[in-house]
């Protein structure tokens, strides 16, 4: 058996009953990988076919199959190509999860920069919505840093701060990815650039191995303080997913049987919760970070976990955190 098949039949151990399966969803976080990790576009509606009713995604870069020749700061050009085309063969089938926008990579260091983005939008056929520059830096030796590489207080440069201004005139989007020591700086350029759409991801990274583990309430006190100063910037939307990596510390995937959503909502629901108070339901989205978390969930469970956590909110909230804060942010 591959690793890959060990891992689907660990986390076929535990299935529960899917809540409210009429709910109309928008994922608005999810990746695409050949090769080893292999998640392409039959992997991705294994997921989303399995009882929650998935309308519509977003994909988010992971660095793949960007371009092998031109120019390098060009190359990146390649995954809105790759995933371009996956999303022509999904409208084959229109009854199964559609993906309605792209997200991709660009060097926002780069002096071409406004080249790139142009690109991306010719490539993206009307799909493509915006740029990851992963700012996560930590000098820790026990935590690698993102997987662009990027330069300690990378958000705090003037060149980043201008390859801003270039999404900012194009009307596309930046996802601020980072750890959670870093809030601040994406709070700083949601005050430098207010008209530009940020959207914060995966909570800022909680950190909770190496260095920081057995820390998470203390991390946890600091992170609500920068969090609530973040949420003041009305052009930051959050999204509600990406905790269930193995950076986060709850080690799930190393359990005999992968969690329940009860186990997900106990471990983790402070920080739903405390962001949803922070933005507002009109600013906070439900998030998969398929496949990414699928070393430590389903997909049944974790929207069944997202449901519970919203069970309380009114039928209008709902329709924010499952759907509308989605396609409002990403314009689908």
């Amino acid at each position: 058996m591959s690793i890959l098949e060990d891992r689907l039949a660990w986390l076929d151990q535990v299935k529960e009953e899917v809540l409210e399966p009429e709910r109309p969803i928008v994922d608005p976080h999810h990746h695409l990988w050949p090769g080893e990790l292999h998640y392409l576009l039959d992997d991705l509606w294994k997921d989303t076919d399995d009882g929650h009713n998935i309308k519509k995604t977003v994909f988010i870069e992971c660095s793949q199959e960007y371009l092998l020749d031109g120019d390098e700061s060009s190359r990146p050009v390649g995954e809105t190509i790759f995933v371009r085309n996956i999303s022509l063969e999904a409208k084959k089938q229109p009854d199964k999860a559609q993906i309605c926008g792209i997200v991709g990579h660009a060097d926002l260091l780069s002096e071409n920069v406004s080249s790139i983005l142009e690109k991306h939008l010719e490539e993206g056929q009307g799909l493509f919505k915006g740029i990851r520059h992963a700012g996560g830096w930590d000098h820790h030796d026990e935590i690698d840093n993102s997987h662009h590489h990027p330069q300690k207080n990378l958000y705090l440069s003037d060149e980043f701060s201008e390859g801003l201004n270039e999404l900012e005139n194009k009307n596309l989007s930046f996802e601020a990815w980072q750890y959670h020591h870093q809030v601040k700086q994406v709070t700083l350029l949601a005050k430098e650039h207010p008209n530009l759409k940020i959207v914060l991801n995966h909570f800022s990274g909680p950190l909770g191995i190496g260095p920081y583990r057995g820390k998470q309430n203390e991390i946890f006190e600091i992170w609500k303080k920068d969090i609530n100063e973040l949420a003041k910037n009305q052009n930051v939307y959050a999204k509600l997913g990406g905790l269930a990596m193995p950076i986060n510390g709850y080690e799930f995937h190393k359990q005999a049987m992968p969690p329940s959503s009860d186990q997900l909502i106990e471990a983790q629901k402070k920080y739903y919760e405390f962001s949803i108070k922070s933005f507002g339901p009109e600013r906070c989205m439900f998030e998969s970070n398929f496949p990414v978390d699928k070393q430590s969930i389903s997909y049944r469970t974790i929207w069944n976990a997202f449901k519970k956590m919203a069970k309380e909110f009114s039928q209008g909230d709902k329709d924010y955190l499952f759907m509308k804060s989605a396609e409002n942010f990403y314009s689908l």
